[in-house]
């Protein structure tokens, strides 16, 4: 009996202390684009080891629109954006008295792809792409000779990002001429993964998702050359091609965003530090195009001199090269 009750009080000691310990663990929240997960979570990874696992750093996938929701609620200290924040979004994070700083982190060639399988398809222009994918498309584009005469006369299979996706704004802008213009009979999802899994799975199938997940996959899939409007060349996408500037218009920053608020806790600001310390090898790393040095020190340097804020005014803008993002971050 005596045993049993000393048991009991030192599992009660224990409980009372592992309670306390997790009161006291230090966590940074973190949440929205899939498309910057990637890269967000290998920072998440060393970092945790750096630290031998005293900060937890949690990295969620509810895409760039989702992710703000929570941002802008509050619930999160960093949002992963595949764009820049929307009027809309300011507004929100404005009402809930929440400041940010936004740092650029790297560029994408957001990526058509078709399955390895398809041996007719080998290029395509913004005009086709339009055809298949704006809003009047729907329920009348079926096939691929409805767009080009000379594809077959062969379903398509269309899978794309949700509505809830930065990417997904992003591609309809550049491709369809206006943000959140698509049509809405396809296979949709703010998880990259599942539409690398149906594009890979049916011969018919096309797709779009940030470049890293096309770079995973490149035994699965085939990355559909875009011919860039300017010059008339097909245009493969791929790092050389974001950073010479011949891949448009689906070349496009990508973003981190860290609460002000967020900024006071010790582990938040000694995450970010780390971050820009490493993104540029770990950028490299998961297949997406780093910024020159001199972008992620101007981000520490927005940290340190509170400059709060969007430089895109609340507007996606499509087309903007590595050469303007930098001078325009540089006057904030």
């Amino acid at each position: 009996m005596f045993k049993q009750s000393k048991l009991v009080s030192a599992l009660a000691v224990a409980g009372v202390a592992l309670f306390a310990q997790a009161a006291h663990a230090q966590v940074v929240k973190i949440d929205g684009s899939s498309t910057v997960y990637p890269i967000t979570e290998a920072v998440a990874e060393d970092f945790q080891k750096a630290k031998k696992n005293a900060v937890k750093v949690t990295v969620g996938i509810s895409g760039t629109g989702g992710g703000f929701k929570k941002f802008c609620r509050d619930e999160t200290d960093f949002q992963n954006a595949s764009r820049p924040i929307t009027a809309k979004e300011m507004e929100d994070c404005k009402a809930a008295g929440v400041e940010y700083v936004e740092m650029p982190v790297a560029y994408d060639a957001l990526t058509v792809v078709i399955n390895p399988k398809n041996s007719f398809l080998k290029q395509a222009t913004v005009e086709e792409l339009k055809k298949l994918w704006e809003p009047a498309a729907q329920g009348t584009i079926t096939k691929w000779n409805q767009v080009n005469p000379a594809w077959p006369d062969a379903p398509v299979k269309l899978f794309g990002a949700g509505a809830d996706s930065g990417t997904f704004e992003y591609f309809t802008e550049a491709i369809v001429g206006k943000a959140k213009s698509s049509r809405g009979d396809y296979t949709a999802s703010e998880d990259d993964n599942v539409l690398v899994q149906g594009v890979s799975r049916d011969v018919n199938g096309i797709g779009y998702f940030g470049y890293a997940y096309y770079a995973e996959n490149m035994s699965r899939l085939k990355g559909l050359p875009i011919v860039n409007p300017k010059t008339g060349k097909a245009v493969e996408p791929s790092g050389a091609n974001v950073e010479n500037g011949s891949y448009v218009p689906l070349s496009r920053p990508i973003f981190v965003y860290v609460k002000a608020k967020s900024l006071q806790k010790p582990e938040v600001r000694e995450f970010l530090e780390f971050y820009m310390k490493n993104a540029e090898k770990l950028v490299r790393e998961v297949k997406y195009v780093p910024l020159p040095k001199a972008a992620y020190e101007g981000n520490l340097k927005h940290v340190k001199d509170k400059k709060y804020g969007t430089v895109f005014g609340g507007k996606n803008e499509v087309g903007i090269t590595i050469e303007e993002l930098m001078k325009r971050e540089a006057k904030m």
